[in-house]
């Protein structure tokens, strides 16, 4: 028998799906990377990675098609956040860009002036805040695209399935709204139907939301069917231990965490107050599970292509804290007087390695473009 074909040990190699979890990790990283900077240059870099790695590794399925989507809300974002600064923000700064006429509101709307002049620095610094909070709104589409809502859904924790399903419900409106305009549009194509315009988003609006809702009713029904929401009998003391449990790492985590940014604190204090929480809910959340009666047939594994994305999300957050600690200045572009953004290397190095999951992460089943051939000799 000879074997041909991207076979390995494991079936590391072979095309299979990266486990959720994992995608979901790395663009967090990525999006907390860039709620802490505003440097421009960064934040196109950001929005670059998350790019090539869909590009690279986003599936051939309906769901996977919302980054494009969440690119334009990103922009559309910019464009009223710049709009908004012009015509009802406060203009600061010296260099004059646009001199708009002014309309002074009654003082029951808190005295606000419509219009009036623009400055290029009130500009800049409205741009900057724009292309941040568009560019977290990238990273998770990004992460929209290359996780599968269901594959995510099967790998939330027993003990939080209540919250699980909500969460993966919302996270996952998005990829089915894109996957039903999709076919909307094609269903008009095909009938010799305008696909662009108000009347065609008017014609659309119906069909779209009845397709969600009718998406929303089959998961609910499948979740049901298989037993989503039943549990094992506890005990009281059981289930009020475990819930004292839950409860109580919260509360150290959110002690050390407050303890981390004031600085009241030593360090070492809150990171022992974190490590406790961590250790409590954990505790809890495995004590609770095995009130669930739910089980998962063939879970996504996690091995060295998870890890390896894992320790790229965690460069990038290290990366940027580091920087932000040390050289605020190199991630806080300066709009008072406006100054060419700096390019900090370390930050860049780790969005480097932040993009090398695009090469290094199997191909999903469904983009898979080298099949495995198999073949018997007698």
């Amino acid at each position: 028998m000879t074997i041909t074909g991207p076979v390995a040990l494991g079936s590391q190699s072979l095309p299979r799906w990266i486990h959720p979890g994992a995608w979901w990790l790395w663009a967090l990283a990525l999006a907390l990377a860039a709620s802490r900077t505003t440097n421009p240059l960064l934040l196109i870099l950001i929005v670059t990675v998350a790019g090539i790695v869909v590009y690279r590794r986003r599936p051939n399925a309906p769901w996977a098609r919302s980054f494009s989507f969440f690119l334009a809300l990103g922009a559309v974002i910019i464009v009223i956040r710049v709009v908004a600064q012009a015509i009802l923000g406060a203009s600061f700064g010296t260099v004059l860009v646009v001199d708009l006429p002014s309309v002074q509101l009654p003082t029951f709307m808190a005295g606000l002036t419509l219009g009036g002049p623009v400055y290029l620095e009130s500009l800049l610094g409205a741009l900057y805040d724009g292309m941040r909070l568009a560019t977290i709104i990238a990273c998770v589409g990004a992460a929209n695209s290359l996780a599968s809502p269901t594959r995510l859904l099967k790998s939330v924790p027993a003990a939080l399935y209540e919250v699980g399903v909500a969460v993966v419900v919302a996270v996952s409106f998005v990829p089915r709204l894109v996957e039903h305009v999709v076919s909307t549009r094609h269903t008009r194509k095909l009938r010799g139907r305008t696909t662009r315009g108000v009347r065609a988003i008017a014609g659309s609006a119906v069909p779209v939301l009845h397709g969600a809702l009718e998406s929303s009713v089959v998961l609910a029904a499948a979740m049901d069917s298989r037993g989503y929401g039943r549990r094992a009998p506890v005990s009281t003391m059981s289930r009020r231990t475990t819930s004292a449990a839950v409860l109580i790492g919260l509360v150290c985590v959110v002690i050390g965490s407050y303890g981390l940014l004031s600085p009241g604190m030593p360090a070492i204090v809150a990171i022992a107050f974190i490590l406790l929480g961590l250790f409590g809910s954990a505790a809890g959340l495995w004590w609770a599970s095995k009130s669930r009666t739910r089980t998962v047939y063939r879970p996504d594994p996690w091995w060295l292509p998870e890890w390896l994305l894992a320790a790229s999300a965690i460069g990038v957050v290290v990366a940027f804290i580091y920087v932000g600690n040390m050289f605020p200045a190199l991630l806080v572009t300066s709009t008072m007087p406006p100054a060419i953004p700096a390019l900090p290397m370390l930050c860049v190095i780790a969005l480097v390695c932040a993009a090398t999951p695009g090469w290094f992460t199997p191909r999903p089943p469904l983009h898979s473009s080298t099949p495995v051939v198999v073949e018997v000799r007698t």
